[in-house]
């Protein structure tokens, strides 16, 4: 299928590895160019070059932390005007929630929730102004289903699907759609050091540790990226302008409701 959005530019935050990657390789595939951020400066330069070589598309990397007002100013210097936002950050840190000061409460909010509406209050009104736009953020399936030591992730990421739900409805009629992928287990950095802290809590083996979780998943694998990455450019794509306001979820059927 060509979701039509071939000359179109794209941001995709915290890029350079995981979901985000994967994200930016799939736009880039339909022919959508990059301005692509991570902290790392090896490992962005290292993606946008593949993606290059892999597509053909212009891909600027940007050398930036999407979580300070200074990444953020970075990233929009280098794409003012873009079509689409990928919002991606990493995740803080697990732990039982009588554990978090009031600081950490308030780092979560800012990392993974008033990031990505700052940088949507700055494109959003040249989305509107094209008429087009697709913004996508990508959360966790905790918001839909809370885990017990991801407190921090959940609560900021709700306040940005809040947000999301508000403001969608505001600026649809300018074929300008917000909407959410919450990710289960997907196999990423992050999840391996999940897994990881998961088996020395229980004091077992990482294979064995993993097999448990795969097991727990109906679909009885953890996810590619690239399948992820593949739902995120659909969602940006001309067919999805109904679509907006919405939170899809990824998780093999782990989500044992009915809606």
């Amino acid at each position: 299928m060509d979701l039509g959005i071939a000359g179109r530019h794209a941001i995709v935050c915290a890029a350079s590895k995981g979901l985000g990657r994967a994200c930016a390789t799939a736009l880039a595939r339909e022919g959508v160019s990059l301005t692509i951020s991570a902290r790392t400066k090896a490992d962005i330069e290292a993606t946008a070059e593949e993606i290059r070589a892999a597509h053909g598309v212009a891909v600027t990397a940007v050398v930036a932390d999407v979580t300070t007002p200074e990444g953020r100013a970075a990233i929009l210097a280098a794409s003012p005007r873009a079509d689409i936002l990928v919002n991606n950050a990493g995740g803080p840190p697990r732990g039982d929630f009588r554990s978090f000061a009031a600081e950490q409460w308030l780092a979560a909010v800012n990392d993974n929730m008033v990031a990505a509406i700052e940088l949507i209050r700055v494109l959003i009104d040249g989305m509107i102004e094209r008429r087009f736009g697709r913004i996508v953020n990508i959360t966790s399936s905790a918001v839909k289903s809370p885990v017990a030591d991801l407190s921090l992730s959940t609560a900021a990421r709700l306040g940005l699907t809040g947000y999301t739900a508000g403001v969608a409805r505001q600026v649809a009629q300018h074929n300008v759609t917000i909407n959410n992928i919450l990710p289960g287990w997907f196999d990423t950095d992050r999840f391996r050091s999940g897994v990881t802290s998961r088996a020395k809590a229980t004091g077992i083996a990482f294979e064995e540790q993993l097999a448990r979780q795969q097991a727990a998943v109906p679909a009885g694998r953890i996810g590619d990226p690239a399948e992820l990455g593949d739902a995120c450019a659909w969602l940006c794509s001309r067919q999805a302008g109904y679509i907006t306001g919405q939170n899809l979820l990824l998780d093999g059927g782990q989500f044992p409701g009915t809606f």
